[in-house]
């Protein structure tokens, strides 16, 4: 292959379907209790099971976004070695990351003008991403060029729909997400916040699901409504720390669709939605309804 395909831990894939395609994922930087690490898709630095745990035990995460070194440190390799860089990552509505790429590879660009390095906004987030890196990863085991493959990724981004359910109030009320009264009634009343992401890759509150037991049923009720020709395709099913609810909701898609995979999400989006989180990836419509 003359080219290598890039993308960013914040993509949220499974490490078997990370080497499956054969994609490069760099990691992203988390604090937590003022201690900082590293995410890969092994979590060789901090599994996912203690990371959550620490969040129920009243930790407030944080994120890093990858600098300029980061990229430079990632792609200069591949130059030097004569092959050309394809990197699509957290979209630019959730991120700064992106643009930090963009004057990365600017300056790559000038030292190796003989190379190639080809950059997508993803317009798509957490699980969205690692939906899109998967199967735009698929082209790229195939053999497909460059060219095709970032062809493919900007025909497939705006068709992927993301829709999330929050649990946990008090981490998006800590992150200045919603507002304390908000948060109060709404773990009083037991709502919890619609999530979906609009075309520019912003995350967007949609509505308010009351009740436990109402959130499978309206997150398939979105499938069934937005998803287009399933039958034929694979779904993904994503948890933060909810793998019991993530077994229900694979349960209730299986046969709306060809195949349906579980993520679980990991420390850069798992620091913002907290524990609980349920979401569901799948082609159609972004339906912002």
């Amino acid at each position: 292959m003359k080219y290598v395909f890039m993308t960013d831990a914040s993509c949220d894939l499974r490490e078997d379907l990370v080497d499956e395609i054969g994609v490069e994922v760099i990691p992203m930087e988390f604090e937590i209790d003022g201690n900082f690490y590293l995410h890969y898709p092994d979590c060789r630095m901090m599994g996912l099971e203690e990371f959550y745990g620490h969040i129920r035990d009243g930790a407030i995460p944080k994120t890093t976004q990858i600098n300029i070194d980061g990229f430079k440190n990632r792609f200069e390799p591949y130059l030097k070695a004569g092959k050309d860089v394809l990197y699509t990552g957290i979209s630019t509505g959730l991120s700064g990351t992106f643009n930090t790429c963009k004057i990365a590879a600017q300056e790559l660009m000038e030292k190796y003008p003989k190379r190639k390095i080809m950059l997508i906004d993803s317009c798509c987030d957490s699980a969205g991403l690692g939906y899109l890196v998967y199967m735009a990863g698929k082209k790229y085991k195939e053999g497909a060029s460059m060219k095709e493959v970032a062809d493919y990724i900007n025909d497939l981004k705006p068709r992927i729909a993301h829709w999330f359910v929050v649990d946990d109030l008090d981490l998006l009320k800590k992150g200045g997400r919603i507002s304390t009264v908000a948060a109060t009634f709404g773990k009083a009343l037991q709502i919890k916040p619609l999530i979906s992401v609009d075309e520019t890759g912003k995350l967007v509150n949609v509505g308010k699901i009351r009740g436990k037991s109402n959130v499978i049923p309206a997150l398939v009720e979105r499938f069934k409504r937005d998803s287009s020709d399933m039958k034929k395709e694979l779904c993904f099913v994503a948890h933060a720390d909810n793998p019991e609810g993530a077994k229900e909701l694979k349960k209730a898609v299986k046969g709306l669709c060809k195949h349906v995979e579980i993520m679980e999400i990991g420390p850069v989006i798992g620091s913002h939605v907290g524990s609980g989180m349920l979401a569901v990836l799948f082609l159609g419509e972004r339906n912002l309804k």
